[in-house]
C-alpha cells in the first residue's frame, strides 16, 4: 500500500510540476479542485516540490524556481497571484487620483486592476507604457446609447509611450523613455517586483528599469503599489530608492515589522482593508 501511495504522491507532483511550469503560477484552491485532493494534500507536494528546488512556494501557491534577480513572469501568470489583495490596493490607490489630474500608470497587474477603478475619475489625462492599461481605458472610452456607441463625457485622454513590449506586456527602450522625458506628471501610480530597504524599487528587467527611472523623474508624487508579498524581494535592477517614494499602498498581509520599517522612510504609508476600498495610513 505504502508504495502505491509514493506512486500517487509522484503522480500528483509531477501534475503539479508541469501546471507550474506551463502557467508560470497556480493557487491551491486550484489545485485541489483539479486533482481532487485536500488543501493539506496540496501543501505537502508543494513542500516536497520546494525542498527539491523545482518550485518556490507563494503566498496562496507556487511559481517556477528561477534566478530570483532575473526571473519575469508573464502578465497571466503574475495576475492569478493575490487577486484580493490587488483589488483591496486598487480601490484604495484609486483615491488618490483627482478629476483633471494627468497622470501616469506604469505596468503590472496591480495598475492594471487599478486602472479599472479609474475609468470613472472624469477627465484624466493618463500616461501609460500597459498595453493592458491603455486597452482599459479604450474599452470605457465609449457608452451605448439609441444611437449606437456614443463618446463617453469626461473620458479618460490617453497616451500610450511606444516601445519595445516586455513579457509584462509593458513597452520599455529608447521610444518609451524618450517620450516620458518630455512629459510631467501630478502622480505616478507604479507597480515593483520587489520593494526592499537596501534595494528600494527594483524588477528583473534592466530596459524595464530604465523606462521606471524616467517615469518616477517626472512625477510630482510617486504611489508604489504593492501587496505583502514583494517586500523583500530584490530583483536584478533598482530604479528607484525608498526616499523617491511620496506613498506606499498594500494589503494588511504586511508584516507588523515592515510597516515599521516603511514607516520610518516614507512620509506615508496606505493600508488598504479588504473590500472596503479605504486604506488606513501610518
Amino acid at each position: 500500500m505504502s508504495d502505491q501511495q509514493n506512486l500517487l504522491a509522484e503522480q500528483r507532483r509531477a501534475l503539479i510540476l508541469d501546471e507550474v511550469r506551463r502557467r508560470g503560477g497556480v493557487r491551491v484552491n486550484e489545485l485541489t479542485r483539479r486533482l481532487n485532493v485536500s488543501d493539506m494534500t496540496v501543501r505537502r507536494d508543494l513542500d516536497a516540490l520546494a525542498r527539491q528546488g523545482v518550485v518556490e512556494k507563494v503566498h496562496g501557491g507556487a511559481v517556477p524556481v528561477a534566478e530570483a534577480t532575473t526571473h519575469e513572469p508573464g502578465f497571466e501568470a503574475k495576475s492569478a497571484l493575490e487577486l484580493g489583495a490587488k483589488e483591496d490596493i486598487a480601490r484604495a490607490a484609486a483615491r488618490m487620483a483627482a478629476r483633471g489630474a494627468a497622470i501616469a500608470v506604469a505596468g503590472g497587474t496591480t495598475a492594471f486592476a487599478l486602472a479599472q477603478r479609474l475609468v470613472d475619475v472624469p477627465d484624466l489625462t493618463v500616461v501609460t507604457n500597459s498595453v493592458r492599461v491603455a486597452d482599459v481605458f479604450h474599452t470605457n472610452r465609449h457608452s451605448m446609447s439609441a444611437n449606437g456607441p456614443q463618446a463617453r463625457p469626461g473620458a479618460a485622454t490617453v497616451v500610450l509611450t511606444g516601445g519595445v513590449r516586455t513579457p509584462s506586456d509593458t513597452l520599455v527602450g529608447p521610444v518609451a523613455d524618450a517620450a516620458i522625458r518630455s512629459l510631467h506628471f501630478d502622480v505616478l501610480f507604479i507597480g515593483v517586483h520587489g520593494i526592499s530597504v537596501e534595494a528600494g524599487l527594483s524588477t528583473p528587467n534592466l530596459a524595464e528599469a530604465e523606462t521606471n527611472r524616467h517615469f518616477v523623474r517626472s512625477a510630482r508624487r510617486v504611489v508604489v503599489l504593492a501587496d505583502h508579498t514583494k517586500w523583500g524581494t530584490v530583483g536584478l535592477s533598482s530604479f528607484a530608492a525608498l526616499d523617491d517614494v511620496h506613498v506606499l499602498v498594500t494589503d494588511g498581509g504586511l508584516p507588523p515589522r515592515a510597516r515599521a520599517e516603511i514607516a520610518e522612510r516614507l512620509p506615508e504609508l496606505v493600508v488598504a482593508e479588504a473590500g472596503s476600498g479605504k486604506g488606513a495610513r501610518a
